[in-house]
């Protein structure tokens, strides 16, 4: 028999291990103890990212492709010489 930390009663206790220091708690304590700290811990970073849309290959030989959004418009150009 070993007196539960918790409730300071001579029982059956078990070992449990919590932040590093070890506790005798029987399982009367535990079981309340387990179900409040059920769901306690690191939360989760739940962030919602949007992707682009996946870009469609058009094959095109007069036309270049267009830029994706954000990115600088590709000028294109040609000088003439007049004769």
């Amino acid at each position: 028999m070993i007196i539960c930390d918790l409730c300071g009663e001579a029982k059956d206790c078990l070992q449990k291990e919590m932040e590093g220091k070890e506790y005798d708690i029987c399982s009367e304590c535990w079981n309340p103890l387990a179900e409040k700290l059920r769901g306690k811990g690191r939360a989760k970073n739940r962030e919602t990212v949007f992707l682009p849309a996946p870009r469609i290959i058009k094959e095109r030989e007069d036309e270049e492709p267009e830029p994706l959004p954000g990115e600088p418009p590709k000028i294109w150009g040609a000088m003439e010489r007049p004769h």
